[in-house]
């Protein structure tokens, strides 16, 4: 199927009023304008429920990029709010597509954002269609969550597949956005170093955390309804996995990259009982301060998990026999973003006679807070000493801030939203990925309410339940946690 890479002329935000508008779409519409990346032609219009005119909007735009994009980030602020006009929709009732289609206007490609709860997508979808703004040159964008299990995720995409071909629908995972996401591929596929050992002959097992300080902040039904496992698991974390494993793809487009990925998805095993461990915070310390626990900031008990640890595997060639182990959890010590690629110990070793000890080497890949890439080496401890030859492991660091200090840093949506405006799905999930997480899933899901398994208790500010660290520690292997 023919990739779209027309731009847009036109983008219609949907949700503009949210807190993800306002946090990331807005201010990453406002730096790309700042720097040139978007052209002076691209009209903008926002719609959401709130009734406001068009001055409004710009004013409450005004005050998001004030509170949430750098000073030296926003440009000619004036200019970039000029650029966009607002439409009041309730996107539930037929009323107000037509004024709508009438404020985009003719358009040579029109890009569409739906950033709105998901049960708005289908009524959202027919009313666009009956105004004609899903026609020629029109792309869409979709928010997670897709659904809550495979099922559910084939109804929305049924939805939007009555209006869109598969090239013009935008899957969004964030994580896809973020510069040492994208790095990963460099660092496999743009150097010949890694890519020999990048299998079971030379790596033991790899980690991947996703760890938040936060809890239930804002999120409070949604996120009862959710979970970790759907919350997080089921999308970045098996993108970040995918990103691992995948085999070199062809080329560096959509279809080719996307190929690879899905591929490594359909190739994950399905999980037994006594691989994923589940829990959900009580109160504890974070930071010397006392919070409370889940249930407490839900005001009722619930059985919804805030942690999930499981160990995956992939039977490919490649991967055969090389434990993927995943946790995520809130209420966490730190917040940290990470994969770690532990490899195997060297064969035999010419320093043992000699007193000195090796470990084998390490892969950290942190993606945040910081962006930074580590490997860890064996050196000589310099000395004379009478004890003998002593080794020691030394990283090699790679500080993204530090390696490409005339680099703006930027937001992830900047990427993404430029990627759409330009139609470049690399970096956008495609349908049988989504079903083939949500296989994944669903199985695990279905292990729960089969064996009546329950969230563990674990105190905020701490690692998880103990029962995560001896699902690690079966297999002789610890948690990355320094």
């Amino acid at each position: 199927m023919p990739e779209m890479k027309f731009e847009a002329d036109r983008l219609l935000l949907f949700g503009a009023t949210g807190d993800l508008s306002q946090r990331m779409l807005l201010p990453s519409l406002c730096a790309l304008h700042a720097d040139g990346l978007i052209g002076k032609d691209l009209r903008i219009v926002a719609t959401a429920r709130s009734e406001m005119t068009t001055r409004e909007f710009r004013d409450f735009a005004r005050e998001a990029l004030e509170k949430y994009l750098p000073k030296n980030r926003r440009g000619p602020m004036a200019d970039f709010l000029n650029q966009i006009s607002y439409v009041p929709v309730d996107a539930t009732t037929p009323e107000g597509y037509d004024e709508l289609a009438r404020e985009v206007g003719n358009y040579k490609g029109l890009a569409i954002f739906l950033s709105t709860a998901p049960s708005l997508f289908e009524p959202t979808i027919s009313g666009l269609k009956r105004v004609g703004l899903t026609k020629g040159n029109a792309r869409i964008a979709l928010e997670k969550p897709l659904g809550t299990d495979l099922e559910s995720s084939r109804e929305i995409n049924d939805a939007v597949a009555q209006a869109f071909n598969e090239d013009r629908i935008f899957r969004i995972d964030h994580y896809l956005g973020k510069e040492t996401v994208q790095n990963l591929l460099a660092l496999r596929f743009a150097n010949i170093l890694l890519e020999p050992v990048w299998n079971s002959n030379y790596i033991e097992h790899v980690q991947i955390t996703v760890a938040e300080t936060v809890g239930l902040e804002s999120r409070v039904a949604y996120y009862d309804d959710s979970g970790a496992l759907r919350d997080m698991v089921q999308n970045h974390m098996l993108q970040l996995l995918a990103l691992v494993a995948m085999e070199p793809p062809t080329s560096f487009d959509a279809t080719a990259v996307r190929d690879e990925k899905v591929k490594v998805l359909r190739a994950l095993r399905p999980a037994k009982p006594e691989e994923v461990v589940t829990g959900q915070y009580r109160a504890g310390a974070l930071d010397g301060k006392s919070v409370p626990g889940y249930d407490e900031e839900l005001g009722k008990d619930s059985g919804t998990e805030t942690y999930v640890a499981l160990k995956a595997h992939v039977d490919n060639w490649r991967w055969r026999g090389v434990p993927f182990y995943l946790r995520h959890g809130k209420r966490m010590p730190e917040r940290i973003t990470e994969i770690v690629v532990q490899f195997r110990c060297i064969p035999h070793s010419i320093f043992e006679g000699r007193g000195a000890r090796t470990e084998p080497n390490r892969l950290v890949i942190e993606i945040q807070p910081k962006e930074n890439i580590q490997l860890t080496m064996m050196a000589k401890v310099p000395g004379l000493g009478s004890e003998g030859l002593r080794l020691r492991p030394v990283p090699l660091d790679i500080a993204m801030p530090d390696a490409f200090s005339d680099v703006v840093r930027r937001i992830a949506y900047e990427r993404l939203l430029l990627d759409l405006i330009h139609g470049d799905q690399t970096l956008f999930v495609r349908r049988d990925e989504v079903e083939a997480q949500w296989d994944f899933i669903d199985h695990i899901r279905n292990l729960w309410a089969e064996n009546d398994i329950q969230p563990k208790t674990y105190a905020a500010g701490t690692w998880g339940p103990s029962a995560a660290v001896a699902l690690a520690e079966r297999d002789g292997v610890t948690w990355h946690d320094d």
